[in-house]
C-alpha cells in the first residue's frame, strides 16, 4: 500500500461530457475522451452511455478497453484503510472498487478514494460476500452479545436485534413501528459489542437497500452491485465510532441559535391575520417562542415561490411584526413545480431544461398539491444553482428559515408514491453520471436541501442558514435538520419518538425531533403535555398538527395543560446555553448531542435496551410515556455513577467538576475566524471548600460582565449556592455532614409536597370543542409467537397494525382512522361499519382452542350488528383467521324479519414494501392463472374468474407472499385496487336482506410464505 495512493471514479468520469443525456438545443458539442490512469471504465459510466444512446445523444464516449473482467460469486471482501486509522474499504474485488459509484454520503467523496499508510492495522471484522441476481449480500458476523443500532430514520425500538427496514424514501404519513421505510436513508449500523467496545458499519449506496438485522449478532446488507463497505473501529466507546463517522459524512450544520427555541406550526395557519395572533398569543401568555411555521397554504394556489394575495398580502409588513415581537418566520418550499406555462418559475427552469425526465426524454409530470407538477433535476449544477437563486430571492421577503417537504419526492395518484424508478436525471459526471431515478432517488431531498441551504447563504453571508428537510440520506444533517415525519397523537408515537430521534443521532444527524403532540388525529390535555414535557428536552422542538385537528398551542387545552407547557419550555430555554454548546461540540467535533443513556457505561447491558430515558450531553433525562404515570412514578436504571435530580425551581445544573460554555454572536460565522468565547470551568474541592474558576479559555469574543451562579447539588435536590464574577473564582463553603444531612430531609419534604399538591392532567376522550377522530387511546394488542396485532375498537373495530413477526414485515397500511383492516355493510365504499365504535366481548377464548383471539361487534343501525373473531389456532399459529357476520338482532316491525340489503365486504389494505414489485397470483374458479400487477389499477372478480379459494399478494424483492384463503361458497365477487403504496383485496358476500335464521358470513385466513416454498 502506498501513502496518498488515489484511485477516482470522478477522475474516470472526466472521460465524458456532462451535457444532458436527453439534451437540449444549448447543449455542447460532444469532448473527445480525456485519457486519465484507469484500468476500466466504471459501471455507472457504461450505464450512462447506454442510457445517453436510448435518448439519441452521443456526448458520452466509451474507452475502447471498457470491459468487465468476470466476478467471483462469493467469498471474503478485500479491504484497505482510508479516512484515519481503524476505517477500511471493504469490496468484492479489486474490480468492484473501481467500478464503484462515487459516494454521495462522504462530505469528501475523494476521501473514500485515497488509501493511508497504517503499519501492521489490519480490520477485526472481515465480511464475506455473495452475489446473486445482480445483488450483492454483505454479511458481518459479531461476537453473540452485540447490541445494534442506527439505521437511520426508523420506527420501532431502539435495539434493532430482529428488525429488518429498507432504505428507500417514503411518504410514510401515519407510520407504525413495524414499517419498514420511513422519509430517510440511512444504510448505517452502529454495533456495540459485548465488552462496550463499538463497531460502525456503512453500506455506501444510494439505491434501496436492505438492512437484515433478524439474526443475532449479524448485520447483513442487500443491494445492486457494486458497492463498497466502510468499517469505523471497533473502537473503545460508541462515541469514537459517531466522532469517527462525522470525519466521514461531515458534521451537522452551525446551527443559528435562535433555531434551538420552540416552535409552533400547523397545516395551516391560513392568514396572516392568525399568524399575528397566534403570536401575540404566546408573548401574552409569557410562552417561550423562537419561530412560526408557514405551511403549504401561503401560497398562490400552492405554486413555490408566490404569496397570495389576499391570505399573505404583504409578507414582508408580516415578518416585520414578527420580528419585533422576537419570532422568526419559517416558510414551506416543496419540489413539484406547477406545470403551467407563464408562471414565472416553470418557464425558467423549462428554458434552461432543469426538469427531471421521462424515458422519452420529455419532463416528468406528476400529480401533487399544484395540480399536474414537474420537478426539479438537483442532481446537476445547473438545476441547484437555478434553485439556489431563487431562494436567494425568495429570502428578501424575511424569510428566517425555510421548510423542504414532500422531497421523496413524494407524487399522488401512483402506486409507488413517487416518480417512476425509469425516469432519468442528467446528473454531473462526479457524482455518478446520467442514471435512472432508482439511482439518485434516495437523495433527491438531500441535494434539495442542498441547494436551499446554498441559497440561503448566497442571500446573506453573514447569516446561518435554517434548513428543514422530510427526506434525506447519511450526510444530509451538513444542510439541515430534520424531525421524524407525519406520526400520530397516541401514546405509542410519543414513547416511540425517543428511539426514533436516538437514533438519528447516532446515524450522524443530530438535529431532529418530533411533531410534539403528533401531526394526526387529536391529543388530550394529558398526551400533549406529556409530550411537551419530553419534546422540551430534544435538539428540535417544534409542535405541529394536520389540518381538520383540534388546536394544538400550548394553551389550546386548558390552563393546566398550558402551566405544564409553560415551565417545560422555560425548562428548554434555561438549558439553551448547555443546547448551543453541545452543538456547536457536535458542529467541530462530530460528538453526539443527544445519545441513549447506554453511552454513559457501554459495558452494562442493563442499560443498553432502555427507551424512556437519554443523555442530553452530561444529563441524564428520564421520561415518562405511560398514561397513568408520571417519571417521578417509575423505576429508573441509572448508569453507574452519581446521579442527582434537579426540578423546575432550579437553575441550569452543573453535575460535575468540570464544565465548557460556548458563546459567540449566536449567528453568522465569526466564530470562524476566532469571534467567539469557550470557558472551561473546573470546580475543586479543598479544606471544606469548593472553589469553581476559569480553567482555560478559547476565542477573541470578550466575555461579558455578569455575575456568576453557582448551585452544589447535594443529593435528594438539595443544594447549596454562591455568588460571584464571571471570571473571577467564586469560594463557596461546603456544609458538614449532619447539616447535609438536614437539607437533604427538607428538600424531600417539599418535593413531595409538591408531588402530593399535582395531579395527572385529564386524558378526556371527548374534549369540548374537539373535532375530528380521538386517537389517543390504547389500541388492544394481540401477541402470537408468529403475529403481532393492533385493534382500535372505538373506531370501526379497525386492525390497524399486522405484523408478521418472523420475517419482520409490517403488512397493513393504516392512518388509524382510515385504510387498515375494515369490514362494510354495504357495496358503498366507507358504508356503515367501518367507523361505529364497537365492544370487546372477549379475549383469549383458550377453551375453543386458540392461542390467542379478540371477539368484537358494533352497531351498524336497523336492527343489524357486525360481528368479528379475530383468533390464531394453537394448533395451527402461523395463520391468523378471521371470522366475520353480519347479524340480525332487533328488525324492525312489518319487515317480515329481514333486514335491509346488505352486503358484508372484508376491505383490508396493504402496504406495498417494494411497489414495482408485486403482484397478485392467483388461479381462478374455471382453472386459469392470473397475475395482475399494479398497472391493471382495479379489477372485480366474478363468477369462475374468482380465485379458487386462495389469493396472494406477491413482494419478488422481500420473497415473501401474503397468502389469504377463504371459503368461496360465502365470496360472491373479490376486488383488487392498488393504491399509492398500498393494495386492497377484498371479499365481498352476496348482497341480500338477513333475517335471525340467515345471517351473512365470510371466514378466512392470512399466512405469510416464503416465495421460494410456493
Amino acid at each position: 500500500m502506498h501513502l496518498s495512493h488515489i484511485r477516482s471514479p470522478a477522475a474516470a468520469a472526466m472521460s465524458f461530457s456532462t451535457s444532458p443525456s436527453c439534451g437540449s438545443p444549448k447543449s455542447p458539442p460532444p469532448s473527445p475522451p480525456i485519457v486519465v490512469p484507469f484500468p476500466r471504465v466504471p459501471t455507472y459510466l457504461q450505464r450512462a452511455f447506454e442510457i445517453g444512446a436510448r435518448c439519441g445523444e452521443t456526448s458520452v464516449g466509451m474507452m475502447d478497453d471498457g470491459t468487465v473482467t468476470a466476478e467471483a460469486f462469493a467469498g471474503e471482501m478485500v479491504y484497505e484503510p482510508i479516512l484515519e486509522e481503524g476505517v477500511f474499504r471493504f469490496d468484492c474485488s479489486e474490480n468492484d472498487r473501481g467500478v464503484a459509484f462515487p459516494s454521495l454520503s462522504f462530505a469528501d467523496p475523494q476521501a473514500r478514494e485515497i488509501v493511508i499508510f497504517v503499519h501492521g492495522k489490519v480490520p477485526e471484522f472481515t465480511p464475506v460476500f455473495e452475489k446473486l441476481n445482480g445483488q450483492q449480500i454483505v454479511k458481518f458476523q459479531l461476537p453473540f452479545g452485540t447490541s445494534v443500532y442506527g439505521t437511520g430514520e426508523v420506527s420501532g425500538q431502539l435495539e434493532r436485534t430482529g428488525k429488518r427496514i429498507f432504505t428507500w424514501n417514503s411518504d410514510a404519513w401515519g407510520y407504525g413501528p413495524g414499517t419498514t421505510s420511513l422519509y430517510q436513508s440511512h444504510p448505517w449500523v452502529l454495533a456495540v459489542l459485548p465488552d462496550g467496545k463499538a463497531l460502525g458499519v456503512l453500506a455506501d449506496t444510494t439505491r434501496r437497500c436492505e438492512i437484515d438485522l433478524r439474526e443475532s449478532s449479524t448485520i447483513k446488507f442487500v443491494s445492486t452491485a457494486p458497492y463498497p463497505v466502510i468499517t469505523f473501529g471497533p473502537f473503545k466507546s460508541p462515541t469514537e465510532v459517531v466522532i469517527s463517522l462525522s470525519h466521514a459524512i461531515g458534521s451537522v450544520f452551525m446551527p443559528p441559535k435562535w433555531s434551538l427555541g420552540y416552535h409552533q406550526c400547523r397545516w395551516s395557519y391560513e392568514t396572516d391575520e392568525r399568524v399575528r395572533k397566534i403570536a401575540t398569543n404566546f408573548r401574552e401568555r409569557g410562552i417561550p417562542c423562537d419561530a412560526i411555521w408557514m405551511d403549504i397554504d401561503y401560497m398562490h394556489g400552492f405554486r413555490c415561490f408566490t404569496f397570495d394575495k389576499e391570505r399573505f398580502p404583504d409578507p414582508k409588513a408580516l415578518v416585520k411584526d414578527l420580528h419585533a415581537m422576537g419570532i422568526n418566520a419559517i416558510w414551506m418550499l416543496d419540489p413539484g413545480i406547477k406545470y403551467e406555462e407563464g408562471y414565472h418559475v416553470y418557464d425558467s427552469g423549462s428554458n434552461n431544461n432543469l426538469w427531471t425526465q421521462k424515458e422519452d426524454c420529455k419532463p416528468f409530470v406528476g400529480e401533487v398539491w399544484p395540480g399536474p407538477c414537474v420537478f426539479p433535476d438537483f442532481t446537476r449544477k445547473e438545476a441547484r444553482l437555478w434553485w439556489a437563486n431563487l431562494v436567494k430571492d425568495f429570502v428578501s421577503n424575511g424569510v428566517d428559515g425555510i421548510w423542504n417537504d414532500m422531497n421523496e419526492p413524494a407524487v399522488f395518484k401512483t402506486v409507488t408514491k413517487t416518480m417512476p424508478e425509469s425516469n432519468i436525471h442528467n446528473a454531473d459526471a462526479e457524482i455518478g453520471g446520467i442514471q435512472k431515478h432508482t439511482h439518485y432517488h434516495n437523495v433527491y431531498g438531500m441535494l434539495m436541501a442542498r441547494s436551499t441551504y446554498e441559497g440561503m447563504k448566497m442571500a446573506n453571508e453573514n447569516k446561518r442558514p435554517f434548513v428543514l428537510t422530510r427526506a434525506g440520506f447519511i450526510g444530509s444533517q451538513r444542510y439541515a435538520a430534520t424531525w421524524t415525519g407525519d406520526n400520530l397523537s397516541n401514546w405509542e408515537h410519543l414513547h416511540m419518538c425517543i428511539p426514533m430521534v436516538l437514533q438519528l443521532g447516532l446515524s450522524g444527524q443530530p438535529l431532529s425531533g418530533p411533531d410534539i403532540g403528533g401531526f394526526a388525529g387529536n391529543a388530550t390535555p394529558r398526551l400533549f403535555g406529556r409530550w411537551m414535557g419530553v419534546g422540551a428536552m430534544f435538539p428540535f422542538c417544534r409542535a405541529h398538527s394536520e389540518a381538520r385537528t383540534i388546536d394544538q398551542e400550548p394553551w389550546s387545552f386548558g390552563e393546566e395543560c398550558e402551566e405544564v407547557c409553560r415551565l417545560a419550555l422555560l425548562r428548554r430555554y434555561r438549558l439553551i446555553p448547555h443546547l448551543y454548546t453541545l452543538f456547536y461540540q457536535a458542529h467541530k467535533m462530530g460528538t453526539p448531542v443527544l445519545s441513549p443513556t447506554f453511552f454513559a457505561d457501554p459495558t452494562d447491558k442493563k442499560l443498553r435496551n432502555i427507551e424512556n430515558s437519554f443523555l442530553l450531553g452530561p444529563l441524564l433525562v428520564c421520561a415518562s410515556t405511560i398514561p397513568e404515570h408520571g417519571s417521578h412514578e417509575l423505576s429508573h436504571e441509572l448508569p453507574n455513577g452519581t446521579w442527582m435530580r434537579f426540578d423546575f425551581g432550579d437553575s441550569h445544573p452543573v453535575s460535575k467538576a468540570e464544565g465548557v460554555l460556548f458563546e459567540d454572536d449566536g449567528d453568522g460565522y465569526g466564530y470562524t475566524q476566532g469571534a467567539y468565547l469557550l470557558t472551561y470551568y473546573a470546580a475543586e474541592l479543598k479544606s471544606s471548600t469548593v472553589t469553581v474558576r476559569v480553567s482555560q479559555t478559547e476565542g477573541s469574543w470578550k466575555r461579558p460582565n455578569r455575575s456568576l451562579h453557582v448551585f452544589i447539588l447535594l443529593g435528594e435536590g438539595a443544594m447549596i449556592d454562591g455568588l460571584g464574577i464571571d471570571g473571577e473564582e467564586v469560594h463557596i463553603r461546603m456544609p458538614s455532614e449532619s447539616e447535609v444531612s438536614k437539607l437533604q430531609s427538607a428538600s424531600e419534604i417539599k418535593y413531595r409536597e409538591k408531588l402530593d399538591d399535582a395531579k395527572l392532567l385529564p386524558d378526556a376522550d371527548d374534549l369540548s370543542g374537539h373535532k375530528g377522530i380521538e386517537l389517543s387511546k390504547t389500541p388492544v394488542d394481540i401477541k402470537s409467537r408468529d403475529w403481532q396485532l393492533k385493534v382500535v375498537p372505538w373506531i370501526g373495530g379497525r386492525m390497524i397494525s399486522m405484523i408478521h413477526l418472523p420475517s419482520a414485515t409490517q403488512w397493513l397500511h393504516s392512518r388509524v382512522e382510515v385504510d387498515g383492516y375494515e369490514e362494510y355493510s354495504g357495496v358503498e365504499y366507507r358504508s356503515a361499519g367501518c367507523s361505529e365504535e364497537y365492544k370487546v366481548t372477549g379475549r383469549k377464548l383458550e377453551q375453543s382452542g386458540e392461542e390467542e383471539a379478540l371477539s368484537l361487534e358494533g352497531d351498524i343501525g336497523g336492527g343489524l350488528v357486525l360481528e368479528r373473531k379475530i383468533f390464531i389456532p394453537k394448533d395451527n399459529p402461523q395463520v391468523l383467521c378471521i371470522d366475520t357476520g353480519i347479524i340480525a338482532r332487533t328488525v324492525g316491525a312489518g319487515s317480515g324479519g329481514f333486514s335491509r340489503l346488505v352486503c358484508l365486504r372484508v376491505h383490508p389494505t396493504f402496504t406495498l414494501l417494494h411497489p414495482t414489485e408485486v403482484f397478485v397470483m392467483f388461479k381462478s374458479i374455471d382453472g386459469s392463472e392470473h397475475e395482475i400487477g399494479p398497472e391493471a389499477g382495479e379489477k372485480m372478480l366474478e363468477g369462475d374468474i374468482r380465485p379458487n379459494g386462495e389469493w396472494m399478494l406477491v413482494d419478488r424483492c422481500a420473497g415473501l407472499a401474503l397468502v389469504n384463503r377463504f371459503d368461496v361458497r360465502q365470496v360472491n365477487k373479490c376486488l383488487i385496487h392498488w393504491g399509492s403504496g398500498r393494495v386492497n383485496l377484498e371479499l365481498w358476500s352476496e348482497e341480500r336482506p338477513v333475517s335471525k335464521e340467515t345471517p351473512l358470513a365470510i371466514r378466512h385466513e392470512y399466512e405469510v410464505k416464503q416465495v421460494s416454498k410456493l
